[in-house]
């Protein structure tokens, strides 16, 4: 074989070696980024997932700050249980097997945001937390501000909201279970966002007397 034969042979498996090298590389690189975009929707998620879990435990605790025998947390005498976390039970008329009465929404809206305004106390910024609620046939928004250093601000609720991330809440009140004389509080919170998937939503219960 002559040398020139041998030098165009040694040239062609050269451009196969890094035709071969690049294909590795796109593939790899091809792989690490679909891998960053999964670390970065799956850290969304998370994110998301905590604040609900968080929605889910201060409901929980509002809810048990009520004595048993008032109309936000009573099962009426002929009903195992009242509200429900499958859809929204509306506006219920309620009458505790103690005589007292009234009417409870067993879901509410909450919209979370970060920054600062006027009505945030810190310079820095705050969390702000807007629950809806209806008053006399109007929904009304009540937010509160959380400053990093511990102060809260309320301003007075306000008939419209500029939020836009909305988390919904709805929570079912069981009689007599787990065991007889108990009754389980369950609060569901789903996040209306259709982008984040699989859908947020996380779901507490607890018991008491």
């Amino acid at each position: 074989m002559s040398p020139s034969s041998k030098t165009r042979r040694q040239r062609g498996f050269s451009l196969l070696e890094v035709l071969v090298a690049i294909t590795v590389l796109t593939i790899g690189l091809i792989s690490v980024a679909a891998l960053a975009t999964t670390m970065l929707a799956t850290g969304k998620r998370s994110k998301y997932m905590a604040l609900a879990s968080t929605l889910a435990s201060e409901k929980l605790e509002d809810l048990n700050h009520y004595p048993p025998d008032v109309v936000q947390v009573c099962v009426p005498t002929a009903n195992a249980s009242v509200g429900n976390i499958l859809s929204d039970a509306g506006i219920v008329s309620i009458t505790c097997p103690t005589g007292a009465s009234g009417t409870v929404p067993y879901q509410d809206d909450v919209d979370i945001s970060f920054g600062g305004n006027s009505d945030c106390p810190n310079v820095g910024g705050c969390f702000a937390e807007q629950v809806s609620s209806l008053v006399n046939g109007t929904t009304m928004y009540t937010t509160t501000y959380h400053s990093p250093d511990g102060v809260l601000t309320t301003p007075a609720a306000t008939n419209t909201t500029s939020q836009t991330m909305t988390f919904h809440r709805r929570w079912l009140i069981e009689a007599n279970t787990p065991v007889t004389g108990v009754r389980r509080v369950t609060v569901k919170v789903t996040m209306n966002n259709n982008t984040v998937t699989p859908p947020v939503q996380f779901q507490m219960s607890t018991v008491r007397p």
